[in-house]
């Protein structure tokens, strides 16, 4: 067994280099796999062709792994997905995020559950694999006691479906992201890397990543997204969880920034690695 995976970067966060200038594409690439990355995971294109993001990452010798695909988008046009990322090269596609109206306890729940199965059955036949990455809300505890996010596994196949299991909200939901990885041992191709920074109980937490959910009071905590190694997160035990659950990828991400640029802090997050042997 190895004893270290080949590490990434969700693309999302470094989205402050690329919105409004995507012909710095390339550029910002070279960047990423001059730190030592090994691959990238997308999320959006930047306007720019499938073509183009193949031909970039080509040339600087990043591995297209993966893209955070809006379920929206999976649902509406999922032949016109899979033409794009499999253009790119990708091996996954993911579920980055449920809206609230598909969420656990809604109407809407078991309609997503099979929409994701039949998605996923779609991307299973084009020879990519599709993922789910969690945040802390599909922790909500249900009826028979079990959690939301063990209950969407549960009953969508697991060869339409396998988990992308997302380290910081794992932690921020009560539980010990090692052994979360560990219980989906074969199941979890990819784990993100994600630390942060919290204190007392912060509210409006989906604010930080962009998320315009209806605010629920006076804040009474801080919470903020820190570079892999500068924050809460003991990450040898994440990483040995990782290559013990037979994953193939680590992708770091850090969803927003504060005093230092992003490609500073993917920068930090990729040296404390180092550190660590990866």
């Amino acid at each position: 067994m190895s004893n270290k995976l080949p590490v990434g970067i969700q693309v999302y966060g470094l989205r402050d280099e690329l919105e409004n200038t995507p012909e710095r594409f390339g550029e910002v690439m070279h960047q990423v796999k001059e730190m030592g990355y090994d691959g990238v995971e997308l999320a959006g294109l930047y306007g720019l062709a499938p073509e183009t993001i193949r031909d970039s990452l080509k040339e600087v010798g990043l591995t297209p792994i993966s893209a955070h695909v809006p379920l929206v988008d999976m649902m509406a046009d999922i032949d016109q997905v899979l033409k794009d990322y499999g253009t790119i090269g990708c091996k996954f596609l993911v579920v980055p995020y449920l809206p609230e109206e598909y969420r656990h306890l809604t109407p809407g729940y078991e309609k997503v559950i099979a929409e994701m199965t039949r998605i996923g059955q779609a991307v299973t036949a084009a020879g990519m694999t599709l993922l789910y990455h969690n945040h802390d809300f599909e922790f909500v505890k249900l009826e028979d006691g079990t959690y939301g996010l063990d209950d969407i596994y549960a009953k969508v196949p697991e060869n339409c479906l396998k988990a992308e299991p997302d380290t910081c909200w794992i932690n921020v939901a009560g539980l010990e992201p090692a052994d979360y990885v560990k219980q989906y041992s074969g199941r979890c191709p990819i784990v993100h890397l994600k630390d942060f920074y919290k204190k007392g109980n912060p509210k409006n937490l989906y604010k930080l990543i962009g998320l315009d959910e209806e605010e629920s009071g006076e804040e009474t905590g801080v919470f903020r997204f820190r570079e892999v190694g500068f924050g809460q997160q003991i990450w040898e035990p994440i990483l040995d969880a990782a290559i013990e659950a037979k994953a193939e990828w680590v992708i770091v991400e850090q969803d927003e920034h504060y005093e230092l640029s992003p490609l500073e802090c993917a920068r930090r997050s990729r040296e404390y690695l180092k550190i660590l042997g990866w």
